[in-house]
């Protein structure tokens, strides 16, 4: 399950939560309820946004193929070693 940063511009703070792609969460309640974070003095209705990130990168799983090249040392036939 993919997760996912929310920021709350009302009291600035982030919290990291796991839900579906289809889900969304909208108000500083519910995302308290999810994380079990204490809502503390922030109203339960305060709009929270999805915090937009990078991404993962996964590691290529083999090797990328050399491209077949020319000449005496392996570079292109314009490499200048001149043989």
């Amino acid at each position: 399950m993919p997760t996912y940063d929310y920021h709350c511009p009302e009291n600035q703070q982030t919290l990291t939560v796991q839900h579906g792609m289809k889900e969304s969460i909208r108000t500083w309640g519910e995302l308290c309820t999810r994380t079990q974070t204490e809502p503390g003095k922030t109203p339960l209705d305060a709009s929270v946004e999805r915090v937009i990130s990078g991404g993962i990168a996964l590691p290529i799983a083999s090797p990328i193929p050399q491209l077949p090249t020319s000449g005496c040392c392996g570079n292109p036939s314009s490499c200048g070693h001149g043989h």
